[in-house]
């Protein structure tokens, strides 16, 4: 029997960085379906594990992003999409949700063997990821309509390149089913 686990992707952000105002207006018009999906797995009981960046400072935990995140300039982009007292976090350092951080273990350990990714960078951290899943013999669901893009030639690339190449299953967040 298959179990699904959701993974929200770099979230929890400053929108500080060099791209952010590229990046916050795809974000925007993705939030409300990440929600959506965030709402969904809590309801079915499908694990929700945050993995998010740590901003370099290697003394974080998921409540100092979290409180840095939301005091913000963008804290609307956060607050919808915060961690509950059940969602799992994992923090990373690089673009990878698997790179040098536990994800594996614990995805094994919920005996989880397809991923749903949403969040942010599609061209980026999301890409990197899925291709990160699809080696260790994940299945891979890609809402594409709940990914934000810096680059929307690029994403529209990264999406294609994950569906053709990894098998990954590109679909809207609506037509998930965990």
């Amino acid at each position: 029997m298959s179990r699904s686990a959701l993974i929200v992707i770099d979230m929890l952000n400053t929108y500080s960085h060099p791209d952010a105002e590229l990046l916050i207006p795809s974000v925007r018009e993705a939030l409300p379906r990440i929600v959506d999906l965030i709402g969904r797995a809590r309801d079915e009981d499908v694990p929700v594990i945050y993995v998010n960046d740590n901003f370099g400072q290697w003394r974080s935990h998921h409540g100092e992003i979290v409180e840095t995140t939301l005091s913000g300039a963008h804290g609307d982009l956060v607050e919808p999409v915060l961690p509950d007292d059940d969602s799992l976090f994992v923090v990373k350092a690089r673009h990878s949700i698997f790179y040098e951080t536990p994800l594996t273990y614990l995805l094994s350990q919920l005996d989880v063997d397809r991923v749903v990714l949403c969040g942010q960078v599609t061209e980026q951290c999301v890409l990197y990821s899925a291709l990160d899943a699809h080696i260790r013999h994940l299945k891979v669901t890609i809402p594409d309509d709940a990914v934000a893009h810096i680059h929307k030639d690029l994403a529209q690339a990264a999406l294609q390149m994950m569906e053709r190449n990894m098998s990954a299953s590109i679909r809207t967040a609506a037509n998930v089913e965990f």
